[in-house]
């Protein structure tokens, strides 16, 4: 699949991860996220917790959350040597 992100509709923390993939010109689906943390179901199963940003980067096998580390480990992993 790719890059998948779990994000909130006007969540600035979402935003910041956006603004990076789309400066690094990656593709990624989006995957829209309730705003009652209660209604977060499908993002507690795949990363244990309800918050967001979440990122899937089937690629590496790596599922992760809190912008700051999102954005590090697209630094990391996709910014041409």
């Amino acid at each position: 699949m790719g890059l998948t992100l779990y994000r909130l509709e006007g969540c600035p923390h979402c935003e910041y991860v956006v603004d990076r993939l789309d400066e690094l010109d990656l593709d990624f689906e989006s995957i829209w996220v309730e705003g009652l943390h209660s209604k977060r179901d499908e993002v507690k199963r795949v990363s244990g917790q309800r918050d967001v940003p979440v990122l899937i980067d089937d690629e590496r096998g790596i599922t992760m959350s809190e912008s700051e580390r999102i954005v590090e480990h697209l630094d990391r992993s996709y910014v041409p040597a």
